[in-house]
């Protein structure tokens, strides 16, 4: 519960000086009409909102936190020199971090120091909650697009009838024309490993029918009782 009193509204209170509860307001607070209300009951100073509009806004501003995803942005800066950016790409040149700062306030914008190994570090006037709402919907719009590359398998045997191959080819062909990379595999049983050319022979001929759509990343190799090799979709 908000400790029950008389209301004072502070306005006007300069960014760099502390006010008597102790409490530092954000950089929006500063050169502007902007209020912070304060109980004065029996329990101590608490800040709260009175409900209008400035308060509700520099509550927003000040003690929301942004996720800043690795960026330091307005008092995180540190450095005793920054080389500025405007918002609009403008190159300001070099200023101490205090002065930037106050450009950004100025704006009512954030500063985002947007190249920290740079000497003097990089630092740019932006809105930060929109830049990051903006980076997020374009990752969304990446990874939508995105298409993941899968490995199609097809197997045979030396002793295949045509019937089955043209089946295995076609098979092969779809997937190939859907972007999908195929491995194409024969197995030798028993005394067929005695004519591992004709395996050989039967991947090397499946390898000129999609000539059109695949080249074939590795001439056919013999791995125990399998023989194979891959192929990959043609750019398009």
């Amino acid at each position: 519960m908000l400790d029950s009193g008389p209301l004072t509204c502070y306005t006007k209170r300069a960014y760099n000086k502390v006010g008597a509860d102790g409490i530092r307001p954000h950089p929006a607070a500063h050169g502007a009409q902007r209020s912070i209300c304060k109980s004065s009951g029996p329990g101590g100073a608490r800040l709260f909102l009175c409900g209008c509009l400035q308060c509700i806004r520099i509550f927003l501003w000040r003690w929301v936190p942004i996720a800043n995803q690795g960026h330091l942005i307005n008092e995180e800066i540190q450095v005793p020199e920054v080389r500025l950016i405007s918002d609009a790409g403008e190159q300001l040149g070099l200023m101490s971090a205090e002065a930037a700062l106050q450009i950004a306030v100025d704006k009512e914008m954030d500063l985002v120091m947007i190249a920290p190994g740079s000497k003097p570090p990089v630092c740019k006037i932006m809105d930060y909650g929109k830049f990051r709402f903006e980076q997020s919907k374009r990752e969304k719009e990446a990874k939508k697009n995105q298409r993941v590359v899968e490995i199609k398998e097809i197997r045979m045997s030396p002793s295949i009838g045509e019937n089955d191959f043209g089946t295995k080819l076609r098979n092969g062909q779809k997937f190939l024309s859907e972007g999908n990379r195929l491995k194409v595999t024969v197995r030798f049983r028993g005394r067929e490993m005695a004519h591992t050319n004709i395996g050989e022979q039967l991947l090397k001929s499946f390898a000129e029918k999609c000539e059109e759509l695949a080249t074939m990343d590795k001439n056919p190799k013999l791995e125990g009782r399998n023989m194979s090799m891959f192929l990959s979709p043609r750019a398009k």
